[in-house]
C-alpha cells in the first residue's frame, strides 16, 4: 500500500490549498475532513495535480502516513483543535509529529506541546501567512516546536514555502509557542499596517475631496517606492474598484465596521503581560471595535467638531499627499518596530532565542505584510543582533528625521479638520516619548508615593525611597 510523505487534516480553504501546494511540489499527501464531502470535492477538483491519497476516518489517515508520520491539523482554533489532536495522537506512535497550521494562541500551543511530549510525540505550532493564495502557491511559514523534529519537516516547509531571491520564506522560529507567537505578531502589525492605510485614505479624502479613483493612483505611485508592499498594491486595487451593482466605488458601498478574528487582541494582551508598548498594533484593534459600534456613532453624530473652513486652502494638494506618505512611512517604522521588540522581549521570557533578522527574512514573501523594506529590518539586525530598537538603527534613524517635519503636520492636520488618526498620533507619541531625555513617569511615581507608598528611586543615589506625605515629609529608605 502506498504511503504519504505528509497528511493534512481540514480541508477548508486553507488546508485545501496547502494540500495541493505539497502536491505540486512532488509528494504523497494523505488528506482527511471530519465531513466526507469535502475530501471528495477536493479529489473531484484536484485530484490531477498531483498524488493524494483520501482517508476516511482518523485511523486511516493516520496508517497511510510515512514514519515518523507528518499530520497537519488545519482546523479552527480552541477547542476543535484539542479535540482533532486527542483523535490523531491515539493512533500513533513516539516520534510522530502534528503540526498545528492554525492561527492558534500560543500559549495552548505551549501547553499543547508540552502535553504530548510526554506521550512521545513531537508538537510543531506552525504559523503560515499568505492567505488562500499563499497556502497554493508559496506561503511565509513560522513553525516552532523541537529542532529535533524540524530536521524531518523542515525539507518539506521550505520547499512549499514562498521564495524570496531563492531564500525559502521558512525558518525554525525556537521551541514550543514560538512559532505561533511570531505569527500572532505578524498579525499584529498586520493590524497597524492596514490601519495606517485606512488612515492615509481617509485624511486626503476628507482633507481634499480625493475621490477613491484619484487615491487609487496615488497608492500606486507610492507603490514605486520605499513603501512598495503587499497591502500597499491590494489598497490600489481596492479603491480603483468599481461596484457593478450600483456604479458607485466599491469602498463606498461597504459597511465600515472593520471585524477581527482576535490574533491583534491577543498580540495586545501578550504586550500588556510583558509590558511591551506596541501602540500602533493597540490602536488598531480599539479602532476596529469603534467602528463596530454603530449605534454609539449614530449617537454621536450630533457632537461637535471643527469649522469646516479649518479645511486645507486650495493649492495644498500635492504638499500634503506627499506629507502623507512620509508621515505613512516613519509610523510604518515604529509599527513594525513595536511587534519587533515584543518578539525580542518574548524570546527573553521564555528561552526560545528568536532570530529576529530571520523573521524579516521569511516576512519578505509570501505573507501579508511582505514589503521592501524588510530588507532594511534585516540588515540591521545583521548589523547589530542586539539592537536595543529598530528606531536607532542608523538607517531608520535617518528616515525617522527626514519624516519627522511631514509627520507633525498630518497629525496636526487632521486634529484642525477633525479626522481620526489614533495610527498617526500613537506612533509619533512613541517616537518622541522615546527620545526624550525625562518624561512626566516621575511625577506619576510621585503620585504613586503619596497615595499608595508605592516608594520611587532616585537620580542621585542608589535605593527606593518613601516620602512621610501625611506628615512632616521626611524621606526614608524603603
Amino acid at each position: 500500500m502506498e504511503k504519504a510523505d505528509i497528511g493534512v487534516t481540514g480541508l477548508a480553504t486553507m488546508g485545501r490549498n496547502l494540500a495541493r501546494n505539497f502536491a505540486h511540489h512532488g509528494y504523497v499527501v494523505a488528506v482527511h475532513n471530519r465531513t466526507e464531502e469535502r475530501t471528495r470535492q477536493l479529489m473531484d477538483d484536484h485530484a490531477g495535480e498531483g498524488a493524494f491519497l483520501p482517508s476516511g476516518s482518523v485511523e486511516e489517515f493516520v496508517a497511510s502516513l510515512n514514519r515518523p508520520r507528518k499530520a497537519i491539523i488545519m482546523v479552527k482554533a480552541g477547542a476543535p483543535t484539542d479535540a482533532v489532536i486527542e483523535e490523531l495522537a491515539a493512533y500513533m506512535e513516539p516520534g510522530d509529529m502534528i503540526i498545528d497550521g492554525g492561527n492558534a494562541n500560543y500559549e495552548d500551543t505551549r501547553r499543547r506541546e508540552a502535553a504530548l511530549k510526554e506521550r512521545g510525540l513531537h508538537f510543531v505550532g506552525t504559523g503560515i501567512s499568505g492567505g488562500e493564495e499563499g497556502a497554493l502557491n508559496g506561503p511565509s511559514i513560522m513553525p516552532g516546536g523541537a529542532a529535533e523534529a524540524y530536521k524531518t519537516l523542515g525539507p518539506l516547509l521550505e520547499d512549499i514555502a514562498a521564495k524570496v531571491d531563492g531564500t525559502p520564506c521558512c525558518v525554525h522560529v525556537g521551541p514550543d509557542g514560538a512559532g505561533h507567537f511570531v505569527k500572532m505578531v505578524h498579525n499584529g502589525i498586520e493590524y497597524s499596517d492596514m490601519q495606517l492605510i485606512a488612515e492615509s485614505y481617509d485624511l486626503l479624502r476628507q482633507a481634499l475631496g480625493l475621490s477613491p479613483a484619484e487615491l487609487a493612483e496615488i497608492f500606486r505611485e507610492w507603490n514605486r517606492g520605499e513603501l512598495e508592499s503587499y497591502l500597499i498594491e491590494i489598497t490600489a486595487e481596492v479603491l480603483g474598484h468599481v461596484d457593478a451593482a450600483t456604479g458607485r466605488p466599491f469602498v463606498d458601498v461597504v459597511v465600515d465596521q472593520a471585524e477581527q478574528k482576535g490574533t491583534g487582541r491577543w498580540t495586545v494582551q501578550s504586550a500588556l503581560d510583558l509590558g511591551v508598548p506596541v501602540t500602533g498594533i493597540a490602536e488598531a484593534v480599539f479602532s476596529r471595535a469603534l467602528s463596530g459600534h454603530p449605534d454609539q456613532r449614530a449617537a454621536a453624530r450630533g457632537l461637535a467638531g471643527p469649522d469646516a473652513t479649518a479645511k486645507p486652502e486650495a493649492g495644498v494638494h500635492a504638499d500634503l499627499v506627499e506629507d502623507v506618505r512620509r508621515a505613512l512611512y516613519a509610523s510604518k517604522i515604529v509599527a513594525y518596530a513595536q511587534g519587533f521588540d515584543q518578539m525580542a522581549e518574548a524570546s527573553k521570557e521564555y528561552g526560545w532565542d528568536i532570530d529576529l533578522g530571520a523573521m524579516a527574512t521569511i516576512w519578505r514573501g509570501g505573507c501579508i505584510i511582505r514589503a521592501r523594506f524588510l530588507d532594511r529590518i534585516r540588515a540591521a539586525y545583521d548589523a547589530d543582533r542586539k539592537l536595543p530598537t529598530l528606531l536607532v538603527d542608523p538607517t531608520f534613524a535617518s528616515a525617522l528625521s527626514e519624516a519627522q517635519d511631514a509627520w507633525r503636520r498630518v497629525v496636526a492636520t487632521a486634529a484642525t479638520i477633525g479626522v481620526p488618526t489614533p495610527g498617526f498620533s500613537s506612533a509619533l507619541a512613541y517616537y518622541d516619548g522615546l527620545r526624550r531625555d525625562r518624561l512626566p513617569a516621575a511625577l506619576v511615581q510621585g503620585l504613586r508615593d503619596f497615595f499608595g507608598a508605592h516608594t520611587y528611586r532616585r537620580v542621585d543615589r542608589e535605593g527606593s525611597f518613601h516620602t512621610d506625605w501625611s506628615a512632616d515629609r521626611t524621606e526614608h529608605s524603603a
